[in-house]
Protein backbone atom coordinates (compact mmCIF):
# COMPACT_ATOMS: atom_id res chain seq x y z
CA UNK A 1 0.00 0.00 0.00
CA UNK A 2 1.11 3.25 -1.00
CA UNK A 3 0.82 6.06 1.77
CA UNK A 4 1.25 9.69 0.49
CA UNK A 5 3.30 12.44 2.11
CA UNK A 6 1.07 14.31 4.64
CA UNK A 7 1.16 18.38 3.61
CA UNK A 8 1.62 20.20 6.72
CA UNK A 9 -1.67 21.10 8.37
CA UNK A 10 -1.86 25.02 8.66
CA UNK A 11 -2.50 26.51 11.93
CA UNK A 12 -5.01 29.54 11.10
CA UNK A 13 -5.69 31.55 13.73
CA UNK A 14 -9.41 32.26 14.55
CA UNK A 15 -10.74 35.62 15.61
CA UNK A 16 -8.92 36.56 17.90
CA UNK A 17 -8.71 40.46 20.02
CA UNK A 18 -5.73 42.51 18.38
CA UNK A 19 -2.87 41.53 20.15
CA UNK A 20 -0.87 44.61 22.25
CA UNK A 21 1.19 46.63 20.25
CA UNK A 22 4.84 45.83 21.34
CA UNK A 23 5.99 48.37 24.34
CA UNK A 24 8.32 51.29 22.17
CA UNK A 25 11.77 50.88 22.60
CA UNK A 26 13.32 53.19 25.66
CA UNK A 27 14.97 56.35 25.42
CA UNK A 28 19.06 55.98 25.47
CA UNK A 29 19.73 56.79 28.89
CA UNK A 30 23.33 58.85 29.10
CA UNK A 31 25.23 59.77 32.23
CA UNK A 32 26.20 62.65 32.47
CA UNK A 33 29.95 63.49 35.14
CA UNK A 34 31.26 66.67 35.85
CA UNK A 35 32.24 68.90 38.69
CA UNK A 36 30.21 71.56 38.00
CA UNK A 37 26.64 72.27 38.51
CA UNK A 38 25.59 74.82 36.07
CA UNK A 39 27.08 72.11 33.34
CA UNK A 40 25.26 69.36 34.14
CA UNK A 41 22.11 71.37 34.21
CA UNK A 42 22.50 72.87 30.72
CA UNK A 43 23.62 69.61 29.57
CA UNK A 44 20.58 67.74 31.36
CA UNK A 45 18.29 70.46 29.27
CA UNK A 46 19.57 70.31 25.72
CA UNK A 47 19.32 66.34 26.03
CA UNK A 48 16.25 65.73 27.82
CA UNK A 49 14.57 67.61 24.72
CA UNK A 50 16.54 65.55 22.24
CA UNK A 51 14.51 62.99 23.99
CA UNK A 52 17.36 60.78 26.04
CA UNK A 53 17.06 59.73 29.80
CA UNK A 54 20.05 61.67 31.54
CA UNK A 55 21.05 60.64 35.02
CA UNK A 56 24.23 63.09 36.48
CA UNK A 57 27.23 62.63 39.07
CA UNK A 58 29.69 65.29 39.96
CA UNK A 59 32.68 63.44 40.86
CA UNK A 60 34.44 60.17 39.58
CA UNK A 61 33.17 58.23 42.83
CA UNK A 62 29.75 59.42 41.91
CA UNK A 63 29.75 57.97 38.32
CA UNK A 64 31.00 54.58 39.07
CA UNK A 65 28.20 54.44 41.96
CA UNK A 66 25.93 55.09 39.26
CA UNK A 67 27.32 52.22 36.87
CA UNK A 68 26.93 49.99 39.08
CA UNK A 69 23.70 50.51 40.26
CA UNK A 70 22.18 51.78 36.57
CA UNK A 71 22.29 50.27 33.14
CA UNK A 72 23.17 53.17 31.00
CA UNK A 73 24.24 53.72 27.24
CA UNK A 74 26.61 56.30 26.81
CA UNK A 75 28.70 58.30 29.21
CA UNK A 76 29.64 62.09 28.37
CA UNK A 77 32.28 62.70 30.96
CA UNK A 78 34.48 65.61 31.93
CA UNK A 79 38.21 65.06 31.92
CA UNK A 80 38.84 67.59 34.60
CA UNK A 81 37.66 67.69 38.58
CA UNK A 82 37.75 69.54 41.02
CA UNK A 83 40.69 67.82 42.86
CA UNK A 84 43.19 68.32 39.56
CA UNK A 85 41.75 71.07 37.54
CA UNK A 86 43.91 71.06 34.38
CA UNK A 87 45.46 67.66 34.05
CA UNK A 88 43.31 65.32 33.24
CA UNK A 89 44.42 62.41 35.61
CA UNK A 90 41.48 62.09 37.46
CA UNK A 91 38.93 61.99 34.39
CA UNK A 92 41.54 59.64 32.65
CA UNK A 93 41.52 57.53 35.70
CA UNK A 94 37.88 57.43 35.18
CA UNK A 95 38.03 56.44 32.11
CA UNK A 96 40.00 53.26 32.64
CA UNK A 97 37.53 51.95 35.98
CA UNK A 98 34.96 52.55 32.82
CA UNK A 99 36.54 50.48 30.36
CA UNK A 100 37.56 47.73 32.63
CA UNK A 101 34.16 47.21 34.02
CA UNK A 102 32.66 47.13 30.32
CA UNK A 103 34.59 47.86 27.48
CA UNK A 104 31.54 48.00 25.20
CA UNK A 105 30.17 50.86 27.02
CA UNK A 106 30.78 54.40 24.72
CA UNK A 107 32.17 57.19 26.28
CA UNK A 108 32.82 60.54 24.93
CA UNK A 109 35.10 62.59 26.68
CA UNK A 110 34.68 67.06 27.83
CA UNK A 111 37.47 68.88 28.33
CA UNK A 112 37.52 72.97 29.18
CA UNK A 113 41.24 73.71 28.63
CA UNK A 114 42.24 73.22 24.57
CA UNK A 115 44.19 70.54 25.18
CA UNK A 116 43.94 68.46 22.00
CA UNK A 117 46.54 66.12 23.32
CA UNK A 118 44.40 65.25 26.16
CA UNK A 119 41.40 64.53 24.04
CA UNK A 120 43.95 62.35 21.94
CA UNK A 121 45.18 60.82 24.75
CA UNK A 122 41.75 59.99 26.17
CA UNK A 123 41.06 58.11 23.03
CA UNK A 124 43.89 56.00 22.72
CA UNK A 125 42.78 54.69 26.22
CA UNK A 126 39.69 54.07 24.63
CA UNK A 127 37.09 57.18 24.26
CA UNK A 128 34.95 56.64 21.44
CA UNK A 129 35.48 60.50 20.84
CA UNK A 130 35.47 64.00 22.68
CA UNK A 131 33.81 67.66 22.75
CA UNK A 132 35.45 70.75 23.79
CA UNK A 133 33.80 72.82 26.23
CA UNK A 134 31.89 75.48 24.96
CA UNK A 135 30.39 73.00 23.42
CA UNK A 136 28.35 73.16 20.36
CA UNK A 137 24.84 71.86 20.49
CA UNK A 138 24.84 70.90 16.95
CA UNK A 139 27.94 69.25 16.95
CA UNK A 140 27.74 67.41 20.61
CA UNK A 141 24.04 66.02 19.86
CA UNK A 142 25.28 64.54 16.25
CA UNK A 143 28.29 62.92 18.25
CA UNK A 144 26.01 61.23 20.92
CA UNK A 145 24.15 59.94 18.27
CA UNK A 146 26.71 58.37 16.15
CA UNK A 147 27.68 56.90 19.47
CA UNK A 148 24.50 55.47 20.49
CA UNK A 149 23.53 54.15 17.07
CA UNK A 150 27.13 52.27 16.68
CA UNK A 151 26.14 50.58 20.31
CA UNK A 152 23.06 49.93 18.95
CA UNK A 153 24.58 47.71 15.79
CA UNK A 154 26.97 46.27 17.93
CA UNK A 155 24.36 44.71 20.50
CA UNK A 156 22.30 43.97 17.69
CA UNK A 157 25.70 41.75 15.98
CA UNK A 158 25.65 40.58 19.21
CA UNK A 159 22.55 39.51 20.05
CA UNK A 160 22.73 37.48 16.72
CA UNK A 161 25.25 35.89 17.35
CA UNK A 162 24.35 33.93 20.81
CA UNK A 163 20.94 33.65 19.12
CA UNK A 164 22.80 31.52 16.16
CA UNK A 165 24.65 29.71 18.67
CA UNK A 166 21.23 28.74 20.15
CA UNK A 167 19.97 27.65 16.27
CA UNK A 168 23.00 25.63 15.93
CA UNK A 169 22.50 23.74 19.12
CA UNK A 170 18.75 23.30 18.65
CA UNK A 171 16.62 22.33 15.40
CA UNK A 172 15.97 25.62 13.31
CA UNK A 173 12.74 26.25 11.24
CA UNK A 174 9.12 25.83 11.43
CA UNK A 175 8.34 22.10 12.17
CA UNK A 176 5.08 20.42 10.62
CA UNK A 177 2.12 19.28 12.56
CA UNK A 178 0.56 16.28 10.93
CA UNK A 179 -2.70 15.57 12.92
CA UNK A 180 -5.50 14.44 11.55
CA UNK A 181 -6.93 11.83 14.06
CA UNK A 182 -9.95 13.16 16.18
CA UNK A 183 -7.20 12.97 19.48
CA UNK A 184 -5.77 15.92 18.46
CA UNK A 185 -8.21 18.09 17.34
CA UNK A 186 -8.87 19.93 20.80
CA UNK A 187 -5.03 20.39 20.23
CA UNK A 188 -5.22 22.16 16.89
CA UNK A 189 -8.15 24.25 18.27
CA UNK A 190 -6.64 25.21 21.23
CA UNK A 191 -3.49 26.16 19.18
CA UNK A 192 -5.45 28.37 17.26
CA UNK A 193 -7.29 30.32 20.33
CA UNK A 194 -4.12 30.69 21.90
CA UNK A 195 -1.67 31.46 19.49
CA UNK A 196 -2.47 34.87 19.16
CA UNK A 197 -2.46 36.18 23.10
CA UNK A 198 0.35 36.92 25.15
CA UNK A 199 -0.50 34.05 27.75
CA UNK A 200 2.18 31.83 28.94
CA UNK A 201 0.75 28.26 27.90
CA UNK A 202 2.07 25.16 29.79
CA UNK A 203 2.37 21.64 26.76
CA UNK A 204 1.97 18.36 28.88
CA UNK A 205 2.85 15.03 27.34
CA UNK A 206 4.87 11.75 27.59
CA UNK A 207 8.07 11.53 25.93
CA UNK A 208 8.16 12.24 22.24
CA UNK A 209 4.93 13.51 21.70
CA UNK A 210 5.58 16.37 20.07
CA UNK A 211 5.87 19.38 22.92
CA UNK A 212 8.83 21.23 21.44
CA UNK A 213 6.72 20.80 17.91
CA UNK A 214 3.80 22.85 19.72
CA UNK A 215 5.98 25.28 21.15
CA UNK A 216 7.42 26.60 17.70
CA UNK A 217 3.68 26.70 16.39
CA UNK A 218 2.15 28.91 18.71
CA UNK A 219 5.11 31.20 17.94
CA UNK A 220 4.77 31.53 14.71
CA UNK A 221 1.16 32.06 14.86
CA UNK A 222 1.46 34.72 17.37
CA UNK A 223 2.14 38.62 17.16
CA UNK A 224 5.95 37.32 17.96
CA UNK A 225 6.62 35.67 15.17
CA UNK A 226 9.36 38.02 13.87
CA UNK A 227 11.12 37.68 17.14
CA UNK A 228 13.18 35.25 18.63
CA UNK A 229 11.77 31.67 19.76
CA UNK A 230 14.31 30.35 22.09
CA UNK A 231 14.13 27.14 23.88
CA UNK A 232 16.57 25.40 26.91
CA UNK A 233 16.23 22.33 28.65
CA UNK A 234 15.91 23.73 32.09
CA UNK A 235 15.46 20.87 34.31
CA UNK A 236 18.95 19.85 32.97
CA UNK A 237 20.74 22.94 33.98
CA UNK A 238 23.28 22.35 36.89
CA UNK A 239 22.70 24.89 39.83
CA UNK A 240 26.24 26.48 38.76
CA UNK A 241 24.90 27.65 35.45
CA UNK A 242 21.48 27.82 35.07
CA UNK A 243 21.06 31.67 36.39
CA UNK A 244 24.11 32.10 33.74
CA UNK A 245 22.00 30.53 30.80
CA UNK A 246 18.87 32.03 31.51
CA UNK A 247 19.93 35.74 32.72
CA UNK A 248 23.29 36.02 31.56
CA UNK A 249 26.43 37.00 33.20
CA UNK A 250 28.96 40.11 32.86
CA UNK A 251 32.93 39.78 32.61
CA UNK A 252 34.48 38.38 35.83
CA UNK A 253 31.28 37.13 37.30
CA UNK A 254 32.86 33.99 37.89
CA UNK A 255 35.97 31.94 37.01
CA UNK A 256 35.80 31.74 33.37
CA UNK A 257 33.40 34.60 33.06
CA UNK A 258 35.83 35.65 30.45
CA UNK A 259 33.12 37.77 28.32
CA UNK A 260 29.91 39.49 29.10
CA UNK A 261 26.85 36.91 28.04
CA UNK A 262 23.45 37.14 26.92
CA UNK A 263 21.50 35.30 28.47
CA UNK A 264 18.30 33.29 27.18
CA UNK A 265 15.80 35.65 28.56
CA UNK A 266 17.30 38.51 26.96
CA UNK A 267 17.18 36.69 23.54
CA UNK A 268 13.95 36.19 23.77
CA UNK A 269 13.11 39.46 24.54
CA UNK A 270 10.05 40.50 22.27
CA UNK A 271 9.48 36.69 21.42
CA UNK A 272 8.73 33.38 22.85
CA UNK A 273 10.73 31.32 25.22
CA UNK A 274 10.78 27.47 25.55
CA UNK A 275 11.38 26.34 29.22
CA UNK A 276 11.59 22.29 28.30
CA UNK A 277 11.21 19.61 30.94
CA UNK A 278 10.08 22.57 33.32
CA UNK A 279 9.36 19.27 35.87
CA UNK A 280 12.27 18.58 36.25
CA UNK A 281 13.27 21.76 37.90
CA UNK A 282 14.81 22.25 41.28
CA UNK A 283 12.98 24.16 44.03
CA UNK A 284 16.24 26.90 44.45
CA UNK A 285 16.12 27.43 40.73
CA UNK A 286 12.21 27.63 40.54
CA UNK A 287 12.51 30.60 42.94
CA UNK A 288 14.53 32.44 40.26
CA UNK A 289 12.59 31.51 37.78
CA UNK A 290 9.29 32.94 39.96
CA UNK A 291 10.60 35.87 40.65
CA UNK A 292 11.69 36.80 36.57
CA UNK A 293 7.92 35.82 35.43
CA UNK A 294 6.56 38.04 38.46
CA UNK A 295 8.52 41.52 37.52
CA UNK A 296 9.94 40.79 33.94
CA UNK A 297 13.11 42.11 35.44
CA UNK A 298 16.69 40.07 35.90
CA UNK A 299 19.72 40.59 36.92
CA UNK A 300 22.76 39.34 35.30
CA UNK A 301 25.17 36.90 37.13
CA UNK A 302 27.49 39.47 38.74
CA UNK A 303 25.84 42.59 38.17
CA UNK A 304 23.58 44.56 40.00
CA UNK A 305 21.69 46.29 37.15
CA UNK A 306 18.28 45.59 36.82
CA UNK A 307 17.37 44.69 33.10
CA UNK A 308 13.32 44.55 32.19
CA UNK A 309 12.11 41.91 29.56
CA UNK A 310 9.10 41.21 27.82
CA UNK A 311 8.90 37.52 27.09
CA UNK A 312 5.72 35.52 26.60
CA UNK A 313 7.16 31.70 27.97
CA UNK A 314 5.95 28.53 26.76
CA UNK A 315 7.03 25.35 29.22
CA UNK A 316 6.53 22.06 28.82
CA UNK A 317 6.80 18.40 30.86
CA UNK A 318 6.12 14.92 31.42
CA UNK A 319 5.92 15.42 35.25
CA UNK A 320 2.24 15.49 36.91
CA UNK A 321 2.97 18.61 38.11
CA UNK A 322 -0.08 18.76 40.33
CA UNK A 323 1.16 15.81 42.13
CA UNK A 324 4.39 17.37 42.39
CA UNK A 325 3.29 20.17 43.69
CA UNK A 326 1.37 18.21 46.62
CA UNK A 327 4.51 16.75 47.48
CA UNK A 328 6.37 19.87 47.91
CA UNK A 329 8.76 18.98 44.95
CA UNK A 330 7.36 21.78 42.47
CA UNK A 331 6.05 25.57 43.86
CA UNK A 332 2.40 26.00 43.52
CA UNK A 333 2.55 29.81 42.86
CA UNK A 334 5.11 28.82 39.30
CA UNK A 335 2.47 26.70 38.46
CA UNK A 336 0.25 29.52 38.31
CA UNK A 337 2.49 32.18 36.38
CA UNK A 338 3.05 28.79 33.92
CA UNK A 339 0.00 27.47 32.82
CA UNK A 340 -2.00 30.62 31.92
CA UNK A 341 -3.89 27.69 29.17
CA UNK A 342 -3.01 24.08 29.30
CA UNK A 343 -2.07 22.14 25.97
CA UNK A 344 -2.31 18.66 26.91
CA UNK A 345 -0.84 15.68 24.17
CA UNK A 346 -2.16 12.57 23.73
CA UNK A 347 0.86 9.66 23.66
CA UNK A 348 0.67 8.25 19.74
CA UNK A 349 -0.99 5.14 21.26
CA UNK A 350 -4.35 7.26 21.25
CA UNK A 351 -3.99 8.27 18.15
CA UNK A 352 -2.95 5.54 15.61
CA UNK A 353 -5.32 7.07 12.75
CA UNK A 354 -1.76 9.46 12.39
CA UNK A 355 0.89 6.84 12.47
CA UNK A 356 0.71 5.75 8.57
CA UNK A 357 0.15 10.12 7.87
CA UNK A 358 3.31 10.94 10.23
CA UNK A 359 5.35 7.64 8.88
CA UNK A 360 4.78 8.97 5.31
CA UNK A 361 5.86 12.83 6.72
CA UNK A 362 9.35 11.20 8.10
CA UNK A 363 9.85 9.06 4.74
CA UNK A 364 9.43 11.99 2.77
CA UNK A 365 11.86 14.30 4.91
CA UNK A 366 14.46 12.21 5.54
CA UNK A 367 14.50 10.97 1.74
CA UNK A 368 15.72 14.31 0.92
CA UNK A 369 17.86 14.15 4.05
CA UNK A 370 19.37 11.46 2.48
CA UNK A 371 19.25 11.24 -1.09
CA UNK A 372 17.54 7.44 -0.82
CA UNK A 373 15.11 6.61 -3.12
CA UNK A 374 12.79 4.68 -0.64
CA UNK A 375 9.31 6.57 -1.39
CA UNK A 376 6.50 4.37 -0.22
CA UNK A 377 5.81 1.77 2.69
CA UNK A 378 5.08 -1.58 2.04
CA UNK A 379 1.53 -3.11 3.06
CA UNK A 380 3.37 -5.60 5.94
CA UNK A 381 5.76 -1.87 7.16
CA UNK A 382 2.27 -0.08 7.70
CA UNK A 383 1.16 -3.39 9.61
CA UNK A 384 3.90 -3.55 11.84
CA UNK A 385 3.78 0.31 12.29
CA UNK A 386 0.24 0.23 13.47
CA UNK A 387 1.27 -2.96 15.45
CA UNK A 388 3.93 -1.50 17.59
CA UNK A 389 3.10 -0.13 21.11
CA UNK A 390 5.24 2.96 20.46
CA UNK A 391 6.36 3.92 24.06
CA UNK A 392 8.50 6.70 22.54
CA UNK A 393 5.81 8.45 20.75
CA UNK A 394 5.84 10.56 18.05
CA UNK A 395 10.03 10.69 18.45
CA UNK A 396 10.80 6.69 18.41
CA UNK A 397 8.06 7.08 15.28
CA UNK A 398 10.64 9.27 13.25
CA UNK A 399 14.16 7.79 14.41
CA UNK A 400 12.02 4.14 13.65
CA UNK A 401 11.82 5.80 9.84
CA UNK A 402 15.00 7.28 9.40
CA UNK A 403 16.73 4.10 10.60
CA UNK A 404 14.46 2.47 7.99
CA UNK A 405 15.35 4.89 5.11
CA UNK A 406 19.35 3.31 5.42
CA UNK A 407 18.00 0.22 5.48
CA UNK A 408 16.28 -0.32 2.82
CA UNK A 409 17.31 -1.46 -0.46
CA UNK A 410 14.87 -0.36 -3.22
CA UNK A 411 12.32 2.10 -3.20
CA UNK A 412 10.15 0.45 -0.75
CA UNK A 413 10.33 -0.31 3.04
CA UNK A 414 9.73 -3.31 4.11
CA UNK A 415 8.83 -4.82 7.76
CA UNK A 416 12.31 -5.95 7.93
CA UNK A 417 13.60 -2.52 7.50
CA UNK A 418 12.11 -1.25 10.47
CA UNK A 419 14.14 -3.28 12.56
CA UNK A 420 11.29 -2.66 15.43
CA UNK A 421 11.44 -4.17 18.73
CA UNK A 422 8.97 -6.96 19.70
CA UNK A 423 6.85 -5.93 22.48
CA UNK A 424 6.93 -7.75 25.65
CA UNK A 425 7.74 -11.10 26.74
CA UNK A 426 8.43 -11.93 22.59
CA UNK A 427 10.52 -8.87 22.95
CA UNK A 428 12.51 -9.38 25.79
CA UNK A 429 13.27 -13.24 23.94
CA UNK A 430 14.91 -11.28 20.94
CA UNK A 431 17.21 -9.56 22.06
CA UNK A 432 19.29 -10.95 19.59
CA UNK A 433 18.01 -9.56 16.63
CA UNK A 434 18.52 -6.17 17.99
CA UNK A 435 21.88 -3.96 17.21
CA UNK A 436 24.02 -3.46 20.70
CA UNK A 437 22.99 0.45 20.78
CA UNK A 438 19.37 -0.64 20.46
CA UNK A 439 19.85 -3.26 22.97
CA UNK A 440 21.12 -0.33 25.50
CA UNK A 441 18.60 1.85 24.71
CA UNK A 442 16.49 -0.24 25.43
CA UNK A 443 17.62 -1.22 29.00
CA UNK A 444 18.30 2.70 29.74
CA UNK A 445 14.33 3.33 28.90
CA UNK A 446 13.48 0.58 31.11
CA UNK A 447 15.35 1.28 33.77
CA UNK A 448 14.62 5.11 33.83
CA UNK A 449 10.54 3.96 33.68
CA UNK A 450 11.15 2.07 36.73
CA UNK A 451 12.55 4.81 38.65
CA UNK A 452 9.84 7.25 37.44
CA UNK A 453 13.05 9.12 35.45
CA UNK A 454 15.56 9.41 38.47
CA UNK A 455 18.83 9.12 37.18
CA UNK A 456 20.93 8.58 40.25
CA UNK A 457 18.69 5.29 40.71
CA UNK A 458 18.81 4.46 36.98
CA UNK A 459 22.54 4.37 37.23
CA UNK A 460 22.69 2.44 40.47
CA UNK A 461 19.88 -0.53 38.89
CA UNK A 462 22.47 0.23 35.33
CA UNK A 463 25.90 -0.46 37.28
CA UNK A 464 26.72 2.68 35.83
CA UNK A 465 28.10 6.13 37.79
CA UNK A 466 25.54 9.13 37.11
CA UNK A 467 28.21 10.85 34.85
CA UNK A 468 28.59 8.05 32.67
CA UNK A 469 24.40 7.49 32.46
CA UNK A 470 24.19 11.34 31.55
CA UNK A 471 26.91 10.57 28.55
CA UNK A 472 24.04 7.94 27.32
CA UNK A 473 21.02 9.63 27.61
CA UNK A 474 22.36 12.83 25.71
CA UNK A 475 24.25 10.42 23.08
CA UNK A 476 20.62 8.86 22.07
CA UNK A 477 19.11 11.39 22.69
CA UNK A 478 16.82 10.36 26.07
CA UNK A 479 15.21 13.36 27.42
CA UNK A 480 12.30 13.53 30.89
CA UNK A 481 14.64 12.84 33.65
CA UNK A 482 16.03 13.93 36.93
Amino acid sequence: MDVPVSEPLPVTPVAAPEPAPAPAARPARILVADDQADVLEALRLLLKRDGYTIVTAQSPAGALATLDAEDVDLVLMDLNYARDTTSGKEGMDLLGRIRAQDAALPVVVMTAWGSVEGAVEAMRAGARDYVQKPWDNTRLLATLRTQLELRRALKRSRRLEEENEHLRRGKGGLPSLVAESRAMQPVRRMIERVAPSNANVLVTGEHGTGKEVVARLLHAASARADRAFVAVNSGGLSEGVFESELFGHVKGAFTDAKADRIGCFELADGGTLFLDEIGNMPLSQQAKLLRVLQTGELHPVGSSKTRRVDVRVVSATNVDLAKAVAEGRFREDLLYRLNTVEVPLPPLRERREDIPLLAAHFLAEHGKRYGRAASRLSPGALEALLAYPWPGNVRELEHAVERSMLMATGDEVTAEDLLLRRAGREGLSRLEEMTLEEVERYLIERALARQEGNVSEAAKGLGLSRSALYRRLQYYGIKGVR
